[in-house]
């Protein structure tokens, strides 16, 4: 518990440091802000839906066997996100997306083989930082936290598994280019540090351990701003 809040309080700390690195940029803003807005002004909301490719790490053991290890499926889903800016450059982003992944023995329990399959919802929240001097094209970088939720969760050859909902934290960078006022495309790599615990029970025996997941993601879509 207290490494899973260490892990969320790094998040919170990269997402106060790029605040302080954008102070400039939203006092700005803010004195723009205060000014009488001018007509055509962009919404402060922004969504985009991207293909997703989540690329995890294949990493982890189970506490009591020496030399075990653990490896995960690699997939492919949808990902919609839910963007506020506060200023030109400041904006906080919601990510939104599910996914599985089938869990497999390595090493010492490779001959498990399919351990399980599980599901998981990782809503992930990220403050970002936008530069705004190359025109259409609009590089961005985040960081933030996360919390993970397992379920469906299904034993293969494994009697029982059970993994547990955790923190972790998120890094981010990408850029938008905008082909008109509204519409652009988007490119996105995030890298999210999870490293669940589990209970697995194998021919009676209950054991713990960790997964390493620690998943790229890595997206293409499109931009839309309000």
């Amino acid at each position: 518990m207290a490494r899973n809040q260490m892990r969320a309080a790094r998040g919170v700390t990269a997402a106060v440091v790029l605040i302080v690195m954008g102070q400039q940029a939203i006092a700005a803003d803010l004195a723009q802000a205060a000014s009488v807005p001018q007509a055509g002004a962009p919404s402060p909301w922004q969504i985009r839906l991207r293909a997703l490719g989540v690329v995890t790490e294949d990493s982890g053991y189970v506490h009591a066997v020496p030399g075990s290890g653990l490896s995960y499926s690699d997939t492919v889903t949808p990902e919609l996100d839910i963007s506020y800016f506060f200023t030109g450059n400041i904006a906080a982003e919601l990510i939104l997306g599910t996914t599985y992944a089938n869990i497999e023995g390595q090493g010492a329990i490779g001959a498990l083989g399919n351990i399980g399959k599980l599901w998981l919802l990782p809503p992930t929240l990220t403050l970002q930082y936008h530069f705004t001097d190359f025109g259409a094209f609009k590089p961005y970088v985040g960081a933030g936290v996360n919390y993970t939720i397992f379920y469906n969760q299904g034993a293969g050859s494994a009697d029982a598994l059970k993994v547990k909902n955790t923190f972790g934290t998120a890094l981010q960078v990408g850029f938008d280019y905008m082909v008109d006022q509204h519409w652009g495309v988007n490119f996105d790599v995030k890298k999210l540090f999870l490293k669940p615990d589990f209970d697995v029970t194998v021919d009676g025996a209950k054991l713990t351990g960790k997964a390493e997941l620690d998943p790229w993601l890595i997206g293409a879509g499109v931009t839309y701003r309000f």
